[in-house]
């Protein structure tokens, strides 16, 4: 079947090839000073996810433009897809990417089985993939990769330190709501890992379906079990859509909501007094005071008229992750070992604070308590210092 899908699609470019043959082929120096990389960028677009990729795709393009628009030196061109946030197409649209377009790197996504498919795609043709979003934690773990790099966060990193704040808190029982998919199981693994160790108690876990909205038969599960504390994994459409009901449901004046910063970020102004009070923990906070973040937002704010997010600032961080890898092989993307030691020895001065990556290519960085207040977040301090995903089962071959 994969071998199937590659014949179609390389027969797509067949024309293009034997025209190519005909030429003689320059240089690999003048390859890399002369021909445009080409970057495909495979995002959502559309529906429930469609304005994160829309911020990772503008800050990650501000970025660039703040280099000159070109990366060791090399001018570029960037091939975009809407992957719809559909993991069944994932496979084939990485590969009309990769093989069909014939991109030299591939850059995606937000939806975490649809990155799955993208590694998969990404290690048959041996290309570099760098995902500015999607936490799947095999992707830095079992599966992980010397060409997969990711820039943003492992779904348990910013969900682990939940589960000690809400036992600081005081409470002792919690029920997990979630959508059923792997974004969601692993940040529930992350907050149990750090609340059952404690000593909480972890009553129910609500799974409805993705991009299910429909929440009320769960919030009239968790009215009837009483919980001290509720933690969800919800981003997007869908997470403005749990606040509201969540409050309309009359039990955010007597349950606490917790969560990764995902709930909020990016909607807890449309979500009004639903979102205040919220407790999140993310490796971003918007009044990060620094000259960094300062500098970034109000950049971000003037491209596009929109307040920056957590999503803006993976697709800023990818911009600079791009361009430390390729500037020091001067856009030589050929150079695979040393465009490997490069990315791996990257340290990134973020809007979100300095990181680098660990060995299993995985940001090392701090996870920040966030809390709604007044209809602004407010930073409360650092969750976790210099947090790293324990990287388990990984071997890079």
């Amino acid at each position: 079947m994969q071998r199937n899908r590659r014949t179609f699609l390389k027969q797509a470019g067949a024309g293009a090839a034997v025209l190519a043959a005909a030429s003689a082929l320059p240089t690999r120096f003048a390859v890399a000073q002369k021909a445009k990389l080409k970057l495909g960028l495979m995002l959502p677009y559309t529906g429930t996810y469609a304005a994160l990729g829309h911020n990772i795709t503008d800050a990650m393009n501000l970025r660039l433009a703040e280099a000159g628009n070109k990366l060791g030196g090399r001018e570029y061109e960037i091939v975009k897809l809407d992957d719809e946030s559909a993991p069944p197409k994932g496979k084939d649209n990485a590969a009309r990417l990769l093989v069909r377009d014939k991109c030299d790197l591939l850059i995606g996504t937000v939806h975490s089985g649809v990155a799955i498919a993208m590694a998969q795609v990404a290690k048959e043709e041996n290309k570099f993939l760098v995902i500015p979003n999607a936490g799947a934690v095999q992707l830095t773990r079992q599966n992980c990769s010397p060409k997969l790099f990711r820039t943003s966060f492992s779904n348990w990193q910013p969900a682990y330190p939940s589960g000690d704040v809400a036992l600081k808190d005081g409470h002792k029982t919690a029920v997990i709501m979630t959508w059923k998919y792997p974004a969601g199981f692993e940040s529930a693994g992350g907050f149990k890992d750090s609340f059952v160790k404690g000593g909480g108690k972890i009553i129910k876990e609500i799974l409805p379906d993705f991009p299910s909205v429909e929440f009320q038969a769960g919030l009239t599960e968790i009215a009837s079990l009483k919980p001290d504390c509720v933690y969800v994994f919800f981003a997007g459409a869908g997470a403005l859509k749990f606040m509201k009901d969540y409050e309309a449901a009359g039990l955010k004046a007597s349950i606490q909501l917790y969560g990764p910063g995902f709930l909020t970020d990016g909607v807890y102004k449309q979500a009004g007094s639903a979102a205040e009070g919220i407790k999140t923990t993310l490796h971003y906070a918007d009044d990060l005071d620094t000259p960094v973040n300062k500098k970034f937002r109000a950049a971000f704010k003037k491209a596009t008229t929109r307040e920056a997010d957590v999503y803006a600032v993976q697709g800023y961080d990818t911009g600079t992750f791009l361009i430390q890898g390729l500037d020091a092989v001067k856009g030589d993307i050929s150079a695979e070992k040393p465009l490997i030691k490069a990315w791996e020895g990257v340290k990134i001065d973020s809007p979100r604070g300095i990181f680098t990556l660990s060995w299993s290519h995985e940001p090392i960085q701090d996870i920040y308590l966030r809390q709604i207040y007044s209809g602004d977040e407010k930073l409360l301090g650092v969750a976790h210092k210099a947090l790293a995903d324990s990287g388990s089962g990984c071997v890079m071959a």
